[in-house]
């Protein structure tokens, strides 16, 4: 008998649904990091900030260097000896000691779209694949509750990044179509068209059925099934009172309304809390543009109060209920700016060096993570990349990081490449 090859096992997973990964362990060849914690994150929020949060302004100010590094905008204090954040972040100033901050995340992507691949994936930009964004990633290994999405995008994604990559479309993001924070805000296929009752809507769901099992067993297209689950999940969606609920956000008090702020940020801050709450996994939540290559210091007193009020609010509330410890908060953009302020006030792009935040979900509270230099040009100590923040974040929520999907129905890749879990960003971990 002719050993099995590579090849062999590869065949084999895809036949037992296992990903490479899977099989290697099984033959005691791999494996997960024993000291890897137990999972305690039941839905994960990503805030996302595109095009480049200023470090400086924000989360790393640097009130003793040169005018030229520091800029305008001024510091305070926060719960934190010793700490300081911008001027404008007051109310998460004083909940600083129920989060972390990263202040040595760092990477080697100055374009928007790499930088933003980086963050969303966990991967570099590559030209033979197309990775899937940790959403994606999350609804594939998880799945579905409550007959809701199991990953949504408030209100739409962020780019092509946040998609499914090499998986099927069926773990693609809902998206709402339409901004929280306007009046008459309505997502978009929740309800079934204008003179389509419920046993029409029945009728027409059992054709499509039959169509699509005579279209996959005449002619084994993969698509077919991928879609079948998408329909499926809208099916789900649109028969379920319970998922419709979740988004109705008009459904919130208004005193709770208003200490979100009725801003796009604390709207759509507000509804991610109600998703995850209703049994949404993975919500990314998309708030502002922050490429700020001029008078940064106007765009900040302007843009930032709005996303301080709202993310203060959304760990206060999730903390109030208990909700905290089971729900991981990430704030992210995909590049810092550059140290110095150029001609025009403003900042340039720089992925050398900037900060990400995280809550809840088995993260510390109270804790720093790393530093920048004096200016806030370069990782003094500790330094984190993308890979190590997508392994944590997979360990975090259940997911081995180790495991192997196929890309193109042949490839073994793993979920992350690297990395290492973040040990002293977790709780009980070590400074």
């Amino acid at each position: 008998m002719s050993p099995c090859t590579r090849r062999c096992f590869v065949r084999a997973g895809a036949l037992a649904g296992l990903g490479f990964g899977d099989l290697l362990r099984g033959l005691s060849l791999t494996g997960q990091d024993d000291g890897a914690p137990p999972p305690r994150a039941k839905a994960l929020i990503h805030i996302f900030l595109p095009g480049g949060m200023a470090h400086q302004e924000t989360f790393d100010p640097k009130p003793y260097s040169p005018v030229a590094y520091r800029g305008e905008v001024r510091t305070i204090d926060t719960a934190l000896p010793g700490v300081r954040f911008s001027e404008h972040l007051k109310r998460t100033a004083k909940i600083a000691d129920r989060i972390t901050v990263i202040r040595s995340f760092k990477h080697g992507e100055a374009d928007h779209n790499r930088g933003v691949h980086n963050m969303l994936t966990g991967y570099r930009p590559s030209p033979a694949v197309v990775y899937p964004s940790l959403g994606s990633v999350v609804s594939h290994e998880l799945g579905s509750r409550k007959s809701l999405p199991p990953y949504v995008c408030v209100p739409s994604p962020p780019n092509a990044f946040a998609g499914t990559g090499y998986l099927s479309a069926s773990y693609a993001p809902f998206a709402l179509g339409d901004d929280p924070s306007r009046k008459n805000f309505k997502v978009r296929d929740l309800d079934l068209p204008k003179g389509v009752d419920a046993d029409r809507f029945e009728r027409r769901r059992a054709m499509l059925g039959t169509i699509d099992r005579g279209f996959g067993v005449a002619e084994g297209i993969d698509g077919v099934e991928a879609m079948d689950s998408f329909y499926q999940r809208a099916y789900e969606l649109l028969s379920s009172q319970e998922a419709k609920d979740a988004f109705k956000i008009d459904a919130e008090d208004a005193k709770v309304r208003d200490r979100y702020g009725r801003s796009a940020p604390g709207q759509r801050m507000l509804l991610a809390r109600r998703l995850v709450e209703a049994g949404v996994r993975y919500v990314t939540v998309t708030v502002g543009g922050w490429d700020h290559h001029e008078r940064i210091a106007d765009a900040m007193r302007r843009q930032l109060p709005p996303v301080d009020q709202a993310f203060s609010a959304l760990i206060e509330d999730l903390d109030s209920s208990g909700r905290l410890d089971e729900t991981l908060v990430l704030l992210s953009t995909e590049f810092g700016r550059s140290p110095k302020i150029n001609k025009t006030g403003g900042r340039d792009h720089w992925p050398g060096v900037f900060s990400v935040v995280l809550a809840g979900g088995g993260v510390r509270r109270g804790y720093v993570h790393g530093a920048s230099d004096a200016t806030a040009s370069a990782v003094d100590a500790k330094a984190v990349g993308p890979e190590d923040l997508a392994r944590t974040i997979f360990t975090l929520i259940g997911i081995d990081p180790d495991k192997s999907l196929l890309a193109g129905g042949n490839r073994p890749l793993r979920l992350v490449k690297g990395g290492r879990v973040l040990h002293d960003v977790l709780e009980g971990g070590g400074a």
